[in-house]
């Protein structure tokens, strides 16, 4: 009898642990986690040519940024000398002068994007073109990047000109 108590009682604990992991990544979807902005004490590196962001040996650039009514295109490229594994389009966000921010549209012509990309130690990766729909084309428009380097890390913006 003791027995088939202490298995009703595993059956009940482990429900109760499903139940908890369950409402805690529910939670996490609908209030993503934001990781802290990069400030002096973490500053980038030089790069060049801007605009550019170079964090931990991990360097961005971004190409040919068009603003056609509220799509603004452009094109980024990556190359990566730190311990961040891979390149993804989910790193990316654009903020426009209204403080809107907005990630990646693919419903415009010309508006793509890729698979996670993972790199080799100095590898390089792109031109990619990405889009993004702003509220506000007017400057001053922001890419926020926010490369994988674990979870309390690097978040950074590049002003776009």
């Amino acid at each position: 009898m003791s027995t088939r108590w202490l298995k009703v009682g595993a059956v009940a604990v482990g429900l109760l642990v499903a139940a908890i992991v369950a409402v805690a990544a529910f939670m996490s979807l609908q209030a993503p986690f934001q990781s802290p902005t990069a400030t002096s004490p973490v500053p980038a590196l030089a790069c060049s040519p801007a605009p550019c962001a170079n964090l931990q040996g991990y360097t961005l650039w971004v190409s040919n940024v068009l603003v056609n009514g509220a799509v603004v295109s452009m094109q980024v490229a990556f190359k990566n000398s730190s311990d961040s594994t891979h390149a993804s389009p989910e790193d990316l966000q654009l903020v426009d002068s209204k403080q809107h921010v907005s990630a990646l549209v693919t419903d415009s012509p010309g508006c793509t994007t890729w698979d996670r990309h993972v790199f080799n130690n100095g590898a390089q990766f792109g031109p990619e073109t990405v889009c993004f729909r702003v509220s506000s084309p007017a400057p001053p428009l922001v890419l926020r990047w926010s490369p994988d380097f674990g979870l309390f890390c690097c978040r950074t913006d590049i002003k776009l000109d």
